[in-house]
């Protein structure tokens, strides 16, 4: 059967290079100052969806993801791998968006969309470690809902099946569509760019975007429709301006800290059962391990 998948991807900052900059006076991050990158899990989920598409032909899978004009790059990441298409959610009002405001944002989105029978995203953000943001979209959309996914079993009949990674093990479970589905970071890493989607879709730009195009590239636009990348407003998907940004976000963040680990002893140890024992004792005993 054929499905119309949607993935929620992010655009995030590099929380490896996090530095005295990183967040701003009112609480926010400030995104100008770090590296951008498609946020690892989210990759994930979109290599679910592009198998789904590999084992039923005629799917079709659509990015939507929310930030500034910069975040068409995850749409664009998304078409060389293989996606279709996408949604950019762009405007000064979305900004500062914690995880209730940005689901609210996201759900109007999928609203305007209306033909889907799969929602894909990633477990969490790294930017926010929240794993809040697939839940509250199932919820807000009155979709059920599974998490912790790790594989997508196959879609038959109108229903799915779902490998879940729990703690002490692993679950699988059966739903009706449509859903939303959460994807682990234990799933299998999303597959690489591939060269001839590159060359097709390294063109591909926003309304934003192609205002600052040079002029021989305009003409691409109307001649090959693909290039064309939707880019939506709070308007455009008739969203409530006070339930968005940071007006729609009662959470605020009171600082950010750059934490290093550093080892501060060592201690070298001879192969042996004796030894190795007395490790494993110590470790127990400080609690860094069991």
């Amino acid at each position: 059967m054929s499905l119309r998948i949607i993935v929620l991807a992010k655009q995030v900052p590099d929380t490896r290079n996090v530095g005295k900059d990183a967040m701003k006076a009112d609480g926010t991050v400030n995104r100008a100052a770090l590296p951008a990158i498609f946020n690892p899990e989210d990759l994930n989920a979109l290599e679910q969806a592009l198998r789904l598409k590999d084992a039923n032909p005629g799917t079709t899978v659509t990015l939507l993801t929310m930030g500034p004009g910069r975040a068409a790059e995850i749409i664009r990441e998304g078409l060389y791998r293989g996606a279709d298409g996408g949604y950019l959610l762009t405007d000064r009002a979305f900004a500062g968006a914690d995880t209730l405001a940005t689901s609210y944002a996201l759900s109007m989105a999928v609203r305007k969309i209306k033909e889907y029978d799969l929602i894909l995203c990633g477990r969490q953000a790294i930017d926010g470690d929240t794993a809040q943001v697939g839940p509250q979209v199932a919820e807000k959309l009155g979709l059920n809902q599974i998490t912790y996914a790790e594989e997508i079993v196959n879609v038959k009949n109108g229903r799915i099946t779902v490998k879940r990674r729990l703690e002490r093990g692993v679950e699988t479970v059966e739903a009706p569509l449509p859903i939303v589905v959460t994807i682990n970071g234990s799933a299998p890493e999303c597959r690489p760019r591939n060269a001839k989607l590159i060359q097709k879709f390294k063109h591909a730009k926003t309304v934003t975007e192609k205002q600052e195009a040079s002029a021989d590239y305009l003409e691409l636009f109307s001649t090959r429709p693909y290039l064309n990348l939707e880019e939506w407003s709070v308007a455009d998907v008739n969203a409530d301006v006070k339930q968005c940004g940071l007006s729609g976000s009662p959470t605020k963040v009171k600082r950010i800290e750059n934490v290093i680990f550093q080892a501060k002893e060592s201690k070298t140890l001879l192969p042996t059962d004796t030894e190795i024992d007395e490790l494993m004792k110590e470790l127990i005993a400080n609690h860094t391990i069991g």
